[in-house]
């Protein structure tokens, strides 16, 4: 074998090693946060939350209101609280702002402000359904006000809210216990306090909540 076919074959060589290095790893990583066994943080009054407070079963997401992937699940979100309705499904949002998405931050403000005048839910709304118009923006804020007007608020309080210590405090809790719940990505959610994944359909999703309803038995 001549030094220039040697070095080839070493370097392939090399590299699937570091590949399945890497693999293993992820799943040493992966399987470290599925044994971790921490449930979320107890659900709260304080919490943003949609549906019954008795309802049979509780869907808790950590998300990120820029995240893409996020905002593919939030109309699946809405399908389900329609379908199943507010008795059989209660709905808990808190945040967990990723450190690549620049605006995240901003967006998570921007709820919380709302929060303020009781329009939680009406801005993160706009903010899905809108994600694209203010993702890259440089100014997000300037778009955020817009949609204050939008749906009503008073511009002056919004504009004082955003930022404030209580949305900082509200939004670091929301992440911290979601780190120590074992969440590193979004969205994750958890049903009835347990974890799911690679939910790849609404019918899948509703399947899970379904199975969660409690049995009663005669």
């Amino acid at each position: 074998m001549n030094i220039k076919r040697f070095f080839t074959w070493a370097g392939f060589i090399v590299l699937v090693g570091l590949i399945i290095w890497g693999l293993i790893l992820a799943e040493m990583k992966s399987s470290s946060r599925d044994s971790n066994g921490i449930p979320p943080d107890k659900i709260l009054e304080t919490d943003h939350i949609r549906g019954d407070w008795n309802a049979s079963v509780t869907l808790l997401e950590y998300g990120d209101l820029q995240c893409p992937a996020c905002a593919i699940y939030y109309p699946i979100i809405e399908q389900l609280m329609t379908d199943l309705g507010s008795s059989t499904l209660r709905f808990v949002f808190r945040h967990f702002p990723l450190g690549q998405h620049i605006n995240s931050i901003s967006a998570a403000y921007a709820a919380e402000s709302a929060e303020e005048q009781g329009k939680f839910w009406d801005m993160y709304k706009l903010l899905y359904e809108r994600q694209i118009s203010w993702e890259s923006s440089s100014d997000p804020k300037s778009i955020f006000v817009g949609y204050a007007k939008e749906i009503g608020l008073d511009e002056t309080k919004f504009l004082a809210d955003f930022g404030s210590e209580k949305a900082k405090n509200r939004i670091n809790a929301d992440r911290s216990g979601g780190v120590k719940a074992g969440v590193d990505s979004t969205p994750t959610f958890f049903v009835n306090g347990k974890q799911i994944k690679d939910i790849r359909s609404y019918d899948e999703f509703k399947k899970i909540i379904n199975d969660a309803i409690p049995k009663v038995s005669f």
